[in-house]
């Protein structure tokens, strides 16, 4: 019998720097979207607290740390990135694992705004896109999701099988944002 080799959706990516911008592959960890069941919102706020030290993120907003995410990830739905889901919060929500649905990648320096500006149609800029604001939206013709995890910093997650449109879709920004440098 073959073993099975577990591979991230871009296995073997280098990270990729252009000008002053690098995209990266980054391991997220557990990926665990958590759906409250009806009523159990603000249970489920409580027991996320508890279990994983962590606020239930408000639309639009992810909280915790790079190494544990609650991020938003639609109407009365977060995705827990980082740690093994307690078991308590089985109680209150819904809890699907997600690890092997999605790529993540980092996009990160001075450039990196201008060049998601060329991908994704929303406001993206520090002064209204602040750190811990996160977005549902277009990535060129994906689905996505993009949070902002510091001042030039991005997470873009896109569905596992679009992870080598993502890089190309975003190193042909990179270049453009570069060549005008």
């Amino acid at each position: 019998m073959g073993e099975l080799i577990a591979r991230t959706p871009l296995d073997g990516f280098e990270p990729l720097t252009i000008g002053d911008v690098t995209l990266s592959e980054v391991d997220m960890g557990v990926l665990t979207s958590v759906a409250p069941y009806k009523g159990q919102t603000k249970a489920i706020a409580a027991a996320l607290q508890d279990a994983h030290g962590m606020a239930w993120p408000a639309p639009g907003r992810a909280t915790g740390k790079a190494e544990a995410r609650a991020i938003w990830f639609g109407r009365d739905m977060a995705l827990l990135a980082g740690p093994v889901p307690d078991p308590s919060l089985a109680q209150h929500a819904a809890l699907t694992d997600q690890s092997d649905a999605w790529t993540c990648l980092h996009l990160s320096g001075a450039g990196a705004e201008a060049i998601l500006a060329r991908l994704v149609p929303v406001d993206l800029r520090g002064s209204v896109f602040k750190r811990g604001h996160t977005v549902r939206s277009l990535v060129q013709h994906m689905n996505g999701s993009i949070t902002r995890t510091g001042p030039q910093t991005f997470l873009i997650m896109v569905f596992r099988s679009m992870a080598r449109t993502l890089v190309h879709d975003v190193q042909r920004a990179m270049e453009s944002v570069a060549s005008r440098g």
